[in-house]
């Protein structure tokens, strides 16, 4: 019956996608696996090794040819190494990405304050008025957060993050600015590094591996703005968003602490090899 439970029900050629309990009760018996089992006692067989196969989740497979070695060097910069070597006091780690299309939604009703027993209400229906992109970049080890909006992402967009950020100390006379980034149009490539550090000499670009986000800590920081400013979502005005948007980077740096960063390069080796156990389709 675990067995059952741990196939997809296509495989049995049943149409649908994921079992029910009562769905794996009624299989067992139709096929004479057990004349007859109750609901309770086949969840509790279920339940001792953890067996859920109403839930599934979502991920990407790793494709990267290169994803360890790429992710490594990663890991290595969140512990203070490159290379093999311990970074200087004169280095610095920046997590950077763009968060797009952000919308300021103003609801036709206004939200109500929570009182005794009751939740802050949010009308359901609103308003659009219109989008901005944010794009931010955290100092890893000084959490500390540096950001703007712009109507639109790109090469320029991102272009002027960087100059934010490098035209000031402790940056601008550093001996290496690490930029962590994904594999955006913004900063793809060997081309983008090369743009970057002939306009940055000390700046050194590093991509995580393609598909990869989970690896770049400023998507940390994305989804506790996203929590924390962005739901729900009230803004009459896309010059309200911004305000709010930057009055939180600004709250964040000033009291915030480096992420307790624990995912080393061991864990990555056993991850990858857990993954190894799963085939993937051509």
């Amino acid at each position: 019956m675990k067995a059952v439970a741990c196939e997809l029900p296509a495989q049995l050629e049943l149409p649908f996608s994921r079992f029910s309990l009562e769905e794996i009760r009624q299989y067992v018996i139709d096929k004479r696996i057990v004349e007859s089992i109750g609901s309770t006692t086949l969840w509790e067989w279920l339940h001792e090794d953890g067996i859920r196969p109403w839930t599934h989740r979502t991920w990407i497979f790793p494709r990267d040819p290169e994803f360890e070695p790429k992710a490594a060097r990663v890991l290595d910069l969140y512990g203070r190494c490159w290379e093999g070597k311990p970074l200087s006091k004169g280095d610095f780690v920046i997590s950077a990405d763009e968060k797009t299309s952000i919308q300021a939604r103003q609801r036709i009703h206004p939200r109500t304050p929570p009182a005794p027993r009751q939740p802050s209400r949010v009308e359901f229906e609103y308003e659009r008025m219109g989008a901005i992109a944010y794009l931010a970049a955290l100092d890893v080890h000084r959490a500390h957060v540096h950001g703007r909006c712009d109507t639109t992402t790109g090469i320029e967009p991102f272009g002027k993050l960087v100059a934010q950020v490098m035209e000031q100390e402790p940056y601008k006379s550093a001996d290496r600015v690490f930029w962590i980034v994904d594999n955006g149009s913004s900063h793809r490539g060997a081309t983008a590094c090369q743009r970057l550090r002939e306009a940055w000499p000390n700046l050194i670009l590093v991509h995580t591996p393609v598909h990869a986000s989970w690896l770049n800590q400023i998507e940390i920081f994305f989804s506790i703005l996203q929590r924390k400013v962005l739901t729900p979502n009230h803004f009459d005005s896309l010059e309200r968003l911004e305000q709010t948007i930057l009055a939180f980077q600004q709250r964040f740096s000033k009291l915030a602490q480096p992420f307790a960063w624990k995912f080393t390069r061991d864990d990555l080796k056993l991850w990858l090899s857990k993954l190894s156990a799963f085939p993937i389709a051509a």
